[in-house]
């Protein structure tokens, strides 16, 4: 497939690539899907629950991915173009590492077409001390003729002050490094997001689905002196055969 999106939470410009799509699920309740991992403990079918992992890529100063490499660069105090003249604010700021997250999920069924999901993850930024609560609703599956499917979701994520210090945070040294000025944000609610998603079946083993997610960070995350942009749109479309 293909995505379009944010080069970090908060950048104003997007980076556009090929992206692998992969969602396995076994009889046991161990499934894989994107850059997560789990396992369903549950009996009911109205409840869902169990342990839940995450890669959290690496942000490097260009806001993208530095390969998995949990190593944390440092760097000499430099005398730097202030980060105000930049077109990146991450220009000089510390990039934050590679984090395997971990925690558990918990979602219960309203009706068979409306469920409300959670998330708690523990061990992002470079002190593995931020946490990540997710909470959301959805609307699965609606018929949209006989061979569309479409959903939406809506959800709020919460965050610790270790998180936000990690991702939205300049210390001393960042500051002398990129011109910001430090800034130590709290915890709190990190962002809104709404998302839609189209399935369009070809067959019953080929299908094109589509992905459209709209962030608005708030809180201290809102405020950070990296964020040009607070809202971020990120879109996605993938060839996908089902076994």
């Amino acid at each position: 497939g293909l995505v379009s999106a944010a080069r970090y939470e908060g950048a104003q410009h997007s980076e556009r690539k090929a992206l692998p799509v992969l969602q396995v699920q076994w009889s046991n309740g161990v499934f894989v899907s994107g850059m997560s991992a789990g396992m369903h403990l549950s009996r009911d079918p109205r409840v869902e629950f169990g342990p839940l992992v995450e890669l959290q890529r690496r942000r490097d100063e260009s806001g993208r991915g530095g390969g998995v490499d949990g190593m944390l660069m440092r760097y000499s105090v430099v005398s730097l173009p202030d980060a105000a003249l930049s077109e990146n604010r991450l220009t000089g700021m510390t990039p934050v590492a590679t984090r395997l997250l971990g925690g558990g999920f918990l979602n219960a069924y309203l009706t068979p077409d409306w469920r409300v999901t959670g998330s708690l993850l523990y061990g992002a930024g470079n002190e593995r001390d931020g946490a990540r609560l997710d909470l959301g609703v959805q609307r699965l599956a609606m018929q949209a003729g006989a061979q569309h499917r479409v959903s939406v979701a809506a959800g709020v994520s919460l965050v610790n002050a270790g998180y936000n210090r990690a991702f939205f945070g300049v210390d001393e040294l960042d500051s002398l490094r990129s011109g910001h000025p430090v800034y130590r944000p709290g915890g709190g609610l990190k962002d809104a997001h709404l998302g839609l998603r189209w399935n369009w079946v070809f067959t019953p083993s080929w299908m094109l689905t589509s992905n459209l997610q709209l962030v608005r960070l708030a809180g201290d995350a809102r405020h950070s002196p990296l964020v040009e942009r607070p809202t971020n749109l990120t879109v996605s479309t993938a060839i996908a055969y089902r076994f």
